[in-house]
């Protein structure tokens, strides 16, 4: 997802939103272990995702 628009989320909306990927990455994980898993690239994606919501509640915190 695209910083500035995580950056017009309130802080509720963007803990729900590093929740869902930190959900994803386990589904993903899990896929994985089964055998299942056809797209590598969405663990890059969401852990990334997961790295920008927490820059942005760190920056809020610190102001």
């Amino acid at each position: 997802m695209n910083a500035g628009l995580l950056r017009e989320k309130s802080d509720e909306e963007l803990r729900k939103e590093l929740l869902e990927s930190h959900r994803e990455i386990f589904n993903l994980r899990m896929q994985r272990g089964s055998g299942q898993l056809t797209g590598h690239h969405r663990f890059k994606e969401a852990r990334r995702t997961i790295a920008r919501i927490q820059t942005i509640l760190s920056e809020r915190e610190r102001s």
